[in-house]
């Protein structure tokens, strides 16, 4: 079991070499997620709160970003995006806390699509109860294009086909959560 977090842990080391040092960090996460992070729904009793995340050396050419949370080891044979944001302006580098919550006005323009919970927004995680820990893979994605032609009402696959069509590189920092 260690062995497979050692090769995932690689991988995503080796995603951030080859992207010249495009890389993602966060005031707010570490390796597990906490209470802040997990979700309010399908049982779970968390703040769901998404939380902070600044990157640096994005590649030239970076005309947007995209932000995505998903966990591929939700029990549907799919996985489920948690969160999914695009058109970030190529200025930015940094969401604050909380930015996941679509009720409070955004300090930046952005677009916060559909989830697999069925809404616009963070969704905190949510494993079931004792479940193997699940990993949730919070990615930056730079850019080719200023604008994906799509809108908050779009499904997160089709966005999520969008964003690697237009992906120059991506950067992901990887954080556990069970309950």
């Amino acid at each position: 079991m260690k062995l497979k977090y050692l090769i995932a842990t690689l991988l995503l080391a080796g995603t951030t070499l080859f992207a010249g040092g495009f890389t993602l960090y966060s005031n707010d996460l570490s390796g597990q997620l906490t209470k802040t992070e997990e979700g309010t729904g399908f049982g779970c009793d968390g703040q769901g709160i998404s939380p902070e995340l600044h990157w640096s050396n994005a590649p030239s050419g970076t005309k947007s970003f995209a932000v995505t949370v998903y966990d591929p080891d939700a029990p549907n044979g799919s996985g489920w995006w948690h969160w999914v944001v695009f058109n970030i302006p190529a200025s930015t580098v940094s969401l604050p806390t909380n930015f996941g919550d679509i009720s409070k006005p955004l300090p930046i323009q952005a677009v916060q699509s559909l989830t697999d919970g069925g809404k616009p927004g963070f969704i905190g995680a949510c494993p079931p109860k004792g479940d193997k820990a699940h990993r949730y893979f919070f990615t930056v994605h730079a850019l080719s294009v200023d604008k994906l032609p799509l809108d908050a009402s779009a499904m997160p696959a089709l966005v999520g086909f969008m964003i690697n069509a237009n992906t120059i590189a991506k950067a992901t920092m990887v954080s556990y959560y069970q309950r």
